[in-house]
Formats: structure tokens, sequence, C-alpha cells
């Protein structure tokens, strides 16, 4: 860490302080003070109604019909369209989406506190399974329908059987050395998870079935504790540690720690992956809060603790791949133990070495019609970094 800041520093050395845990569940509405009229997403804001992309666009609309606000798609889209509801960042708002997801005020949110600052709180939504998930940006009866089980059962199940806190670095750590990667793969997290919950599950077999089919579901719960550990260092003057990345289709941007408020943005050009016969051009640009895991050193950033991973995406990984932990990683994280896991992305390291981190991100269908295509990996563009970096003095 010689070669950093002094403000870096500071903000890296708080980040591997934070212990996140999942403390509880609540409804969207009682802890983020949102009304019925906004809608949280992936990203960046968009700078118009006109850049609202398809499949966000889908996923607000379905939500609006969830929260009684319209009663069909068409009746849904116009109150998007005429100002009656509003899209805005949920990282703005502590919260974190994958991919196509939002979140409203109805929605129940996972709660991952930092055990040692409990004002140090973020939130998620529950992760939706391999059914008729909102991320995957469609619209249909299912989906809402889908919506209204997370929302009833599986959340009732949540505030039946938690008792006390769920510690979430010990399963990543699990997780790791199991060669999950924290975000395409989280088998083993699942499944270690799965083990803390499994007495209570007997009782709601329609849990298990949606457990046993969704290995992913550890993932929401990983974005907010990555968000909570980078929290950890935000607010700190002069500092360019990276506190939120994420995309919505449109644009990719970042925010870091010594500028507030404000997103760092560029286009967001599509990941490089496997889509099949899907058609290039129909490829959406790079989307989801997810990006957030990497960031924190995990995913496409922590590869080399996934052989799988690097085996799915060995045609898309750039040749620097293996190397850019120790190029733009600052910090070992002592909470992993000897595993020499990295974390504390900074934009004066990147923008100094002109080498940009990497995201494993799911693809999807720029029409909203085909849900997810493939995954794939996305590097972000440089500007991002060089822009924040101006802001600094």
């Amino acid at each position: 860490m010689n070669k950093l800041h002094q403000s870096d520093r500071l903000a890296i050395q708080r980040v591997v302080q934070v212990d996140p845990q999942w403390h509880c569940d609540s409804r969207a509405g009682d802890v983020l003070g949102i009304s019925k009229e906004v809608i949280l997403h992936a990203g960046p804001k968009f700078n118009s109604l006109d850049e609202i992309t398809a499949p966000i666009m889908n996923s607000a609309c379905a939500a609006i019909v969830f929260e009684g606000l319209a009663s069909d798609f068409e009746q849904a889209r116009k109150l998007i369209l005429d100002g009656t509801v509003r899209l805005l960042p949920a990282q703005d708002f502590r919260v974190v989406v994958p991919l196509a997801g939002v979140v409203t005020t109805s929605m129940w949110v996972h709660n991952i506190v930092d055990s040692n600052n409990c004002k140090n709180t973020v939130y998620s939504p529950f992760n939706g399974g391999n059914g008729p998930a909102m991320r995957l940006g469609l619209y249909s009866g299912q989906v809402v329908h889908h919506l209204q089980w997370i929302n009833s059962e599986l959340a009732d199940f949540f505030n039946s059987c938690k008792s006390g806190q769920i510690e979430l670095i010990p399963i990543a750590m699990c997780a790791l050395k199991a060669e999950d990667d924290c975000h395409g793969r989280t088998i083993e997290a699942t499944r270690e998870l799965k083990k803390r919950l499994l007495p209570a599950m007997n009782r709601y077999p329609r849990v298990l079935e949606f457990f046993d089919n969704g290995p992913s579901f550890f993932l929401n719960l990983w974005m907010a504790a990555c968000k909570c550990m980078l929290a950890g260092g935000d607010c700190i003057e002069n500092s360019s540690l990276i506190t939120a990345a994420g995309g919505n289709g449109r644009q990719v941007g970042i925010r870091i720690s010594g500028v507030q408020n404000r997103w760092f943005t560029a286009e967001a050009t599509p990941p490089a992956g496997d889509v099949g016969v899907h058609p290039v051009e129909k490829i959406l640009g790079a989307i989801g809060d997810s990006a957030i895991v990497d960031a924190a050193g995990f995913g496409a950033m922590g590869v080399s603790f996934s052989e799988p991973q690097r085996q799915l995406f060995s045609p898309y990984l750039p040749q620097d791949y293996s190397i850019l932990p120790k190029i733009l990683l600052h910090r070992t994280h002592e909470r992993f133990g000897d595993m020499g896991f990295l974390t504390g992305l900074c934009a004066r390291t990147v923008a100094e070495t002109k080498t940009t981190p990497i995201v494993s991100l799911g693809i999807l269908d720029k029409d909203g019609k085909a849900g997810r295509v493939g995954g794939g990996i996305y590097r972000y563009p440089l500007d991002c970094f060089t822009q924040a970096v101006g802001q600094l003095h």
C-alpha cells in the first residue's frame, strides 16, 4: 500500500474492518422512506425517459402492477412516461439490485448490517431463483405472480425461521475454497446458507424446492454485503475508493468515496460472452448492480479462485485477467485467512495504470423479449475512472 494516496489507504482500512451480517428482512417502504411512486433500478440514473431500457421498463411495469398502481402493462407504462412514477438509482438509497430487477415500497428486502456500525446498513431484494424472476427484464402475469409469492410465502419463511444474525464473510470464505467466485457462481455459498436455514424448511416444501432449484440465492445477500463493506470506506475526503458500480443497460457508472452524490458514467457496451443464436445487435449493454461484487474483489476480479468460472469464460477473459488483482487491488483481507484475497479498488490506481477492472455479468436481450441469453465478461471503460479522479485534489 506504499503507493496509495493517504485518503485511499484510510478508506481501505475501514473497508476491511466491516463485518457484514444478515440481520433481518423488512418492507422496503419501512426502511428506505420511498413512496409507491418511486422505483429503484440498477446503475446510474437515466438521463431521460427515452433512455429507459426495455428490460428495466418491463420490470418497472411488473412492479407497478404488483403495487396495485395499475392493472396492466400499458397503464403502468403510461404512469412512468407521464412522470407519475419515477425511476431512481438503487445504490443512491443503499440498495443493490441484480440485472434488470427493481425495488418498490411493498417488496421485502434483506437488511445487511455492519456489526461494528449499525448505521452502515445495505439492502437487497430477495433473489428470484430460477422462476420467472424480475431480474430477467420480462413482463408477464407469471412475473407478477412470482413477485407475489416471493413477497408473501418466502418472506413469511424468512421471518419465521431466522433467529439471530448470520455472518456472511465465513460463508463467502467457504465458498471461495469450494471454487465459487461469489458472483457468477454461488452454488457452494447457497448450499452453506441453506444448511443454516434447513431445519425450518421442512415446514415450507415450496421454499425447499425453490432453494434446490436456485443455486444463486446467496448472490443478492453478497451483493449487499460487498456494498456494505465498501460503504465502510465512503465519505472520506479526497479518497478515490470505488463505493458504487453498476449499469442500467444504457450507461455504466461508478461512485467514489471522496465525491458525494455523483455517478461517473460512460456508454454501456455489451459484455463479451456466448449468446448462442441470439443476434449480437440485440444484446443489451452492461446492466446490474452486481458489478459491486467484482469491485470488492470477487467475481471476475477473483476468478482465480474458481476453476469452473475460468473454464466457462476462458474465451472472453482478457489476457491480463490473472494479474489484475495484483495491479488494482491494494489490501489483503485478513478475514479470508491465508487465501490471499485482495480488495480495495481505487480510481487513482485505475487511471494511473490505465488498467481497468473486469466484471462477470449476465447478458440480457435488448428488446426485453428473450430475457437472459447468456453470461460474459465486461471490462469497465477507463473514462469513468479518469472522470472521477479529475474531481479530486
